[in-house]
């Protein structure tokens, strides 16, 4: 494990076309790597965000033909970054696609991916509907990968509310968790902050969370405020602006073997039982 690491979240704001959006998310994680930073990490749907998910689906490219896997892993080799690209969407039959994060090594070589799990079907106060498994096959493997510099974990938006999951992958020694969200704007003003710092503090670990902003095709909105949390829960960065950006932060992982040394609630897993109450 490195001593500390440079770590950006590009904030972006994606449209209906891929191939403007790589060259969006490209500028700034060129200026991320020119500012300094070692890992730099993008949103979930860097790739696109289709007005509705049956226009997503069709946009959807499997994995061989998708030019953003590739474009991702030269631009990672040319900058010698460790890069995390939050989601793109591969399309995995006819009928469905994966919500899938790709890590790529400084060498350009792709490390790990990782499938969203949990699927964000929900029906929200403000009228706001969402069937995401209608269009998304659901992963059922969590993924904690070796990097340069530690480990990391991944996971994608929705994910964030399964705090079972964070804890999983503390307990396999990652140093930083991400979190690449679409977070709607409701949810967000109400839950994500909140959230991000929970799973910290629940896990003595970083978590690395680079969001969409703004409204995109069909209107739909999102919150932004990419944030990067420490494992004492709190925020060492935050972008409030509402638009495309970067924040960035130099971390010393130590800081959460402290954390996790001060609390080791991650060795205190008990089984239990409920009491037969009528």
């Amino acid at each position: 494990m490195a001593e500390s690491v440079h770590v950006a979240c590009v904030q972006l704001n994606s449209g209906p076309e891929i191939e403007p959006n790589l060259d969006n998310a490209a500028r700034l994680i060129i200026q991320a790597a020119q500012d300094g930073a070692d890992f730099i990490a993008t949103p979930e749907n860097t790739d696109f965000m289709a007005e509705t998910p049956k226009l997503a689906l069709e946009t959807a490219l499997d994995t061989e033909n998708h030019p953003g896997v590739k474009f991702f892993s030269s631009l990672a080799n040319k900058l010698s970054v460790t890069l995390l690209i939050g989601s793109m969407k591969i399309k995995v039959s006819e009928t469905k696609m994966a919500n899938r994060s790709f890590l790529f090594a400084p060498s350009g070589q792709l490390i790990a991916t990782y499938d969203k799990i949990h699927l964000f079907d929900v029906d929200l106060p403000t009228g706001e509907s969402h069937r995401e498994s209608d269009e998304v096959e659901a992963g059922t493997k969590a993924a904690v990968a070796n990097v340069a510099f530690g480990k990391v974990g991944l996971s994608i938006c929705y994910d964030l509310r399964f705090p079972y999951l964070y804890r999983a992958m503390a307990q396999r020694d990652a140093d930083i968790l991400t979190i690449p969200a679409a977070f709607t704007v409701p949810t967000g003003q109400a839950h994500w902050e909140t959230l991000l710092r929970a799973r910290a503090i629940e896990t003595g670990t970083f978590v690395v969370a680079p969001a969409q902003v703004g409204e995109h095709a069909g209107g739909r909105k999102t919150y932004g405020h990419s944030m990067i949390v420490g494992p004492w829960g709190q925020v060492l960065a935050e972008n409030k602006k509402d638009e495309p950006g970067i924040i960035m932060r130099k971390i010393y992982l130590l800081d959460g073997i402290k954390a996790r040394t001060a609390i080791p609630a991650l060795k205190h897993d008990r089984k239990f039982d409920f009491y037969n109450l009528k």
